[in-house]
C-alpha cells in the first residue's frame, strides 16, 4: 500500500510538471496545449504501447507446441495468481532478461530473451516469471508505460522551449528564468521521477513475486545470474532505445548515470539483500552468493 501511494504520488508530480513546462513556455495557453499533449501521448500509449515494445525487440510469440515448458509455466504462474493466460513471446538475445508489458491483465504479455532461458534453471526462471506476472497484476506495466511517455514528452516540450527563443519568453510569465527552468531542469527532475517510480515498482514486484512462486531464493538467484550477464553482454536494442530500458527486471544498459540516482532500477545487492530477508521470515535459509 505505502508503495502504491508513493508510486501515484509521483506520477502526480510527473503530470503537474508537465502541466508547469507548458506554463513556463506559453502561459495558460501553454498550460492547456500540454494537458491535450499528454493526454493524446497517453492514450496512444495505452492502446499501443506493447506492440510498439514487443516490435521494438523483434519479439516472436510463442505457443505450447513452440516452447512447452515456458508456456506451461507461465500458465501455472498465471492460473496461481488468478491471472488470465497472457501472451508468451521470446526474444533472440543473448543478454538474459524479461519483461511484461500490456495495459491490462487481460491484454498482457510475458517476454524472455534466449539469453535468459540458457543461463538461468527452472527453478530461477520460475522466480522471474512470477516477479513480470506481478507486474502484469499490479498493471505496473501501464504505469512505467505512462511515466514514461510522460517524461519523454517534458523533454519534448523542453526542445521546444530551446528552439522557441524569444517567442517563449514574451509569452511565459517569467521570461528567460522560465524558459531556463523549462528547458534545464525539467527534464532532469523528469527523469529523477521516473526512475524513483521504476524503482518502487521493482521491490514491490520481487515481493509479491517471490510469494507467488513461494520460494524467494529463486528470485535471488536468478537475479544474481541476470545481473553478471546483463554486465557482461550488450543489448542492442535497448541501447538504441534506453527510455524503455525500466521495463526490464534488470537494467539492460551499460555504464548509465551515477551510483542509484540515475538508474532505472535499485542495486541487484539491495534486491537480493531484501528477498533473502523475506525468505528468512519464510524459514528459508539463504545460500551463500556473490552478495553475501
Amino acid at each position: 500500500m505505502a508503495n502504491t501511494l508513493r508510486t501515484g504520488l509521483l506520477m502526480a508530480a510527473l503530470t503537474g510538471l508537465f502541466l508547469v513546462v507548458g506554463f513556463l513556455i506559453a502561459g495558460g495557453a501553454g498550460m492547456a496545449i500540454a494537458f491535450l499533449f499528454a493526454a493524446g501521448t497517453n492514450l496512444f500509449a495505452y492502446w499501443n504501447s506493447d506492440k510498439v515494445l514487443l516490435s521494438m525487440y523483434g519479439a516472436r510469440q510463442v505457443d505450447d507446441g513452440a516452447a512447452p515448458e515456458l508456456v506451461h509455466l507461465v500458465a501455472q504462474l498465471a492460473a496461481k495468481d488468478g491471472l488470465p493466460m497472457p501472451k508468451v513471446y521470446i526474444v533472440d538475445n543473448a543478454q538474459p532478461n524479461a519483461f511484461a508489458t500490456g495495459r491490462n491483465p487481460e491484454h498482457a504479455a510475458v517476454c524472455v530473451t534466449t539469453g535468459l532461458l540458457q543461463r538461468v534453471d527452472d527453478e530461477e526462471l520460475a522466480g522471474v516469471l512470477a516477479h513480470e506476472l506481478s507486474h502484469v497484476k499490479n498493471r505496473d506495466t501501464l504505469t512505467m508505460t505512462i511515466t514514461a511517455t510522460i517524461a519523454g514528452a517534458v523533454s519534448m516540450l523542453a526542445n521546444f522551449a530551446f528552439y522557441m527563443g524569444g517567442y517563449g519568453r514574451s509569452r511565459n510569465p517569467f521570461g528567460m528564468i522560465g524558459l531556463l527552468v523549462a528547458t534545464l531542469v525539467a527534464p532532469f527532475a523528469a527523469v529523477l521521477v521516473q526512475m524513483a517510480v521504476s524503482r518502487s515498482r521493482e521491490f514491490e514486484a520481487d515481493r509479491a513475486g517471490a510469494e507467488l512462486s513461494g520460494r524467494p531464493l529463486w528470485l535471488a538467484s536468478a537475479l544474481q545470474h541476470i545481473d553478471q550477464g546483463a554486465a557482461q553482454i550488450d543489448n542492442p536494442a535497448a541501447d538504441a532505445n534506453p527510455a524503455t530500458a525500466h521495463m526490464f527486471i534488470v537494467n539492460p544498459l551499460h555504464g548509465v548515470g551515477l551510483s542509484g540516482l540515475f538508474s532505472s532500477h535499485p542495486s541487484t545487492a539491495e534486491r537480493v539483500a531484501r528477498l533473502q530477508a523475506l525468505a528468512a521470515q519464510m524459514g528459508q535459509t539463504p545460500q551463500p552468493g556473490p552478495w553475501g
